[in-house]
C-alpha cells in the first residue's frame, strides 16, 4: 500500500486523496482513451454531465431556501408569530449554514468531495421533509429542522464550484460558473412559485416543503452513479512545479492577506445583506401594500393570497437569468480593454441596483405597476455579479486552498448579510410599528427595507476597491510555489504529518 494513489473517482473519503499533486500520468485509465481525457482525469461528456447534476442540486438548493419565504404569510397565522420571530426562519438557517461551512471546506479541499456532497444532500432533503409536519404548537421545532437544513447545505456550496474549477479554466470556466449561478436566481423564483401554487393546491402550507425532498434523493442517486471526482488543480498546474495541501492555518493566513479575495468578499456581503431582506420580506411586504392601497383583503383564514410570491418568484427568474448573463457578457467584452473588468461590473451593478430598490420601496403605496418595474429592474442588476464573484475567488486563490475560501466567504457574507438581514428587518419594522393597524403593518416594514438601498452603495465601494488589488492577486495565484518553509503534508505511518517543504526529498 505504500505506492498507492486513489485516484480522483475512487478516493477513499478517509484519506488525503493525491489529486492535488497536479499533473499526472493518464496512460491506462479504465475505460477510457488517454485522448479523450483532460487533465482532470475526467473525459469531455462526463465534465458536461457534471456539471448539469450540479446545477440541477443547486437549483434545487435555492428552491428549498425560498419556499419557506413563498407562503409566509401562512406561516406567520399557524403559528401565530410577529415579523421578528418570521425573520428568525431564514436567520437560524444561514446560521448553520455559516458556521459549518469552514468545516466542511475543510473536508472539501482534503477528501473526496463527491461523497461529502451525497451525504450531505441527503440529510438535508430527509431534515425538510420531517419540518413539514411541524405542529402548531412547536414554532421551534420548525426554527431546529431550518437549522439542521442549513448543514446539508453547506457541504454542497463549499464544495461544487472547486469541482467545476477543477474541470475547466479561463473563459470556458467563466461560462460554466455562469451556467452554475443562473440556479440561485431561478431555483430561488422557483422556490416562491412552487411554494405559492402547492400551497393554494392543497390548501395547506406542509405540502409546500415535501417537493424538494424527493428531488433531492434523486439528486443524490445521480451525483453518486454520474459524478467523477476530478483532480485537484490538474488542468490548470505547470510541469514546472506540483501544488502540495498546506496546513489550514496555513490556507487561513494567505486568504487574510489576499486582498481580492478580503474585498470581494465584503461586496458580496452586501449582495448577502439585501437579497436575504428582499427574499423573505418582499412577497409580504407587497402583500400589506396591497391591503394598505385596498386592493386586496387581509389574510384571516388559511390559506393567504399568495400571488404575490408568484409574481415576485417570475420576476427573480427572469431577472437572475438577465442578470448573470448580462454580467457574464459585460464581464467578457471589458476584459479586451483592462484586466480589472470583473470588480468594476460587479461594482456598476450594485450601484445602479440601490436607486432602482429605493424607488420600489417608496413607490408600494403609489403604483402596484411601477414597484414591480422598479424591483425588476433593482433585481436585475443586482444578480450581475453571482457568477462573476465566484469567478473572482477562483482565480485568486491557488486550487489547493479554494475550498477553504469558499467556505470563509460563505461564513462573513452571510455572518454580516443574510444571516441577520431577515430578521433586522424584522425586529426593525416590529420597533417602528406604532399600532397593530394595516397602515403600520406596512408603514414599519417599508421603512425597515430602506436600509437595502443603502447596503447595496457600501457593496459597490468595496468592489470598487477589489479592482486595484485584483491584477496582482490573480499574478501571484497563477504562478504560486510553495516556499521552503510552508508546511506540506506527507503521508507517515498510515497518517497524516505536516513538516516544511525543505525536510522533504523531492
Amino acid at each position: 500500500l505504500a505506492g498507492f494513489e486513489p485516484t480522483s473517482d475512487s478516493a477513499p473519503f478517509f484519506s488525503d486523496d493525491s489529486e492535488a499533486e497536479g499533473t499526472e500520468e493518464l496512460d491506462g485509465a479504465p475505460g477510457q482513451r488517454p485522448d479523450d481525457l483532460s487533465p482532470s482525469g475526467v473525459s469531455r461528456v462526463r465534465s458536461v454531465l457534471t456539471v448539469s447534476i450540479l446545477c440541477y442540486i443547486n437549483l434545487l438548493n435555492y428552491m428549498d431556501r425560498f419556499t419557506v419565504a413563498g407562503v409566509l404569510p401562512d406561516i406567520e397565522r399557524y403559528f401565530r408569530i410577529d415579523d421578528g420571530k418570521s425573520g428568525l426562519l431564514q436567520t437560524v438557517f444561514i446560521c448553520s449554514y455559516m458556521f459549518l461551512a469552514p468545516f466542511f471546506g475543510y473536508l472539501g479541499d482534503r477528501y473526496n468531495r463527491k461523497l461529502i456532497m451525497s451525504v450531505g444532500i441527503s440529510f438535508w432533503s430527509l431534515v425538510t421533509l420531517a419540518s413539514s409536519y411541524t405542529p402548531k404548537e412547536y414554532f421551534w421545532a420548525l426554527l431546529l429542522t431550518r437549522g439542521l437544513v442549513g448543514v446539508g447545505e453547506a457541504s454542497y456550496s463549499t464544495i461544487a464550484p472547486t469541482i467545476i474549477a477543477d474541470l475547466y479554466v479561463k473563459e470556458k470556466r467563466t461560462q460554466m460558473l455562469s451556467i452554475f449561478y443562473f440556479a440561485i436566481p431561478v431555483g430561488s423564483g422557483l422556490g416562491y412559485i412552487v411554494g405559492s401554487k402547492v400551497d393554494y393546491a392543497a390548501k395547506d402550507w406542509h405540502w409546500a416543503l415535501r417537493v424538494t425532498p424527493g428531488l433531492g434523493l434523486i439528486a443524490v442517486v445521480l451525483l453518486l452513479l454520474v459524478v467523477q471526482e476530478p483532480k485537484r488543480g490538474a488542468v490548470e498546474a505547470r510541469p514546472e512545479h506540483h501544488l502540495h495541501q498546506t496546513s489550514w492555518v496555513a490556507d487561513v493566513k494567505a486568504l487574510s492577506k489576499n486582498r481580492s479575495f478580503v474585498l470581494s468578499t465584503f461586496g458580496f456581503t452586501a449582495v448577502a445583506f439585501v437579497t436575504g431582506s428582499l427574499a423573505l420580506w418582499a412577497p409580504a411586504f407587497l402583500f400589506r401594500a396591497a391591503v394598505f392601497t385596498g386592493e386586496k383583503s387581509p389574510c384571516v383564514q388559511e390559506p393567504c393570497d399568495t400571488s404575490d410570491s408568484l409574481y415576485f418568484g417570475i420576476i427573480t427568474c427572469v431577472t437572475g437569468v438577465l442578470g448573470v448573463a448580462s454580467g457574464v457578457e459585460a464581464s467578457r467584452r471589458l476584459r479586451k480593454r483592462t484586466p480589472r473588468a470583473d470588480p468594476l461590473v460587479c461594482a456598476t451593478g450594485l450601484l445602479l441596483s440601490a436607486p432602482f430598490l429605493y424607488l420600489a420601496i417608496v413607490f408600494a403605496q403609489a403604483s402596484t405597476i411601477a414597484t414591480y418595474v422598479f424591483i425588476f429592474l433593482g433585481e436585475t442588476f443586482l444578480s450581475m455579479n453571482w457568477a462573476i464573484v465566484a469567478d473572482i475567488l477562483l482565480y485568486v486563490v491557488v486550487p489547493t486552498r479554494r475550498s477553504t475560501a469558499e467556505a470563509f466567504q460563505i461564513v462573513l457574507s452571510h455572518l454580516l448579510g443574510d444571516a441577520g438581514s431577515p430578521y433586522l428587518i424584522g425586529v426593525v419594522s416590529d420597533s417602528l410599528r406604532k399600532t397593530d393597524s394595516y397602515l403600520w403593518q406596512f408603514r414599519s416594514l417599508q421603512l425597515s427595507l430602506l436600509l437595502c438601498a443603502f447596503v447595496a452603495v457600501g457593496g459597490g465601494a468595496f468592489f470598487l476597491a477589489t479592482a486595484l488589488f485584483i491584477e496582482g492577486d490573480r499574478h501571484r495565484a497563477e504562478n504560486y510555489a510553495p516556499s521552503d518553509d510552508e508546511p506540506i503534508a506527507v503521508p507517515k505511518s498510515g497518517r497524516t504529518a505536516r513538516v516544511p517543504v525543505s525536510s522533504v526529498l523531492i
